[in-house]
């Protein structure tokens, strides 16, 4: 049987480094991906698999994703599984005091990145036996997350990254509903201590890539068009 390849973006540090090293330690081939070559390299050194690369990719530039593409396709010839886990934080600024300069910012990298990479990706994908795309969002993206009682008050208005989740929880339906064959699922990390919660989160790293690593790992007959965290279904 053939190895698994997998890719994952903005995977230098964080959720993505994690990922790589759990997809890794199954013996999967894994492309770790990142902007900044320098940190991309350091982290394929600490991981120290060697069947863990490094893949120098900008998901806010259209050339640097179809380069990107153009070495997996010169490397392993296809692509198994491809998790869009880069993405940025925005500063909690009340909605009156948010530009639209600042949710486009937050926009290029979380919803639109992951439409270059997904796109400049599908002949890849579409050349494995069972292909999984896995769109890392978050709870904060669940209309019915952010309504709910329970949690009114813990986080305060703002624009930038809920918009963007929500926009890609919507991504995520699409794909899986236009692309067939093809595993398209979205996944809630929860609440994990990482620079973008300036490590104030209560899961640690590996508990929060527990739904990357369910959904990367589904079988043809899984879900496509879900929205999981670590304990099963997250409402949109």
């Amino acid at each position: 049987m053939s190895t698994t390849i997998a890719l994952v973006t903005g995977a230098n540090k964080g959720l993505g480094r994690e990922t790589v090293r759990r997809l890794a330690g199954l013996g999967w081939r894994v492309f770790l991906a990142a902007r900044d070559s320098t940190r991309g390299e350091a982290a394929v050194q600490e991981l120290g698999a060697d069947n863990v690369e490094f893949l120098p990719l900008d998901v806010t530039s259209d050339a640097s994703v179809i380069a990107a593409a153009d070495l997996v396709r010169e490397r392993a010839g296809r692509l198994d599984v491809l998790i869009n886990n880069a993405g940025i934080g925005a500063p909690p600024t009340h909605p009156e005091d948010t530009t639209a300069d600042e949710v486009r910012d937050v926009l290029d990298v979380n919803v639109l990145g992951a439409v270059r990479v997904t796109n400049a990706f599908l002949p890849l994908l579409r050349k494995a036996g069972n292909p999984r795309i896995v769109m890392v969002s978050s709870g904060m993206g669940s209309i019915a997350v952010t309504r709910d009682p329970r949690f009114a008050g813990m986080v305060p208005p703002m624009l930038a990254y809920p918009a963007s989740k929500a926009a890609l929880n919507m991504v995520t339906v699409q794909y899986a509903a236009g692309l067939d064959g093809i595993r398209v699922n979205a996944v809630d990390p929860g609440y994990t201590a990482t620079d973008m919660t300036d490590n104030a989160g209560v899961q640690t790293v590996e508990e929060g890539t527990d739904a990357i690593i369910r959904l990367a790992t589904v079988e043809a007959d899984g879900p496509t068009g879900g929205f999981f965290d670590r304990t099963g279904d997250v409402p949109w």
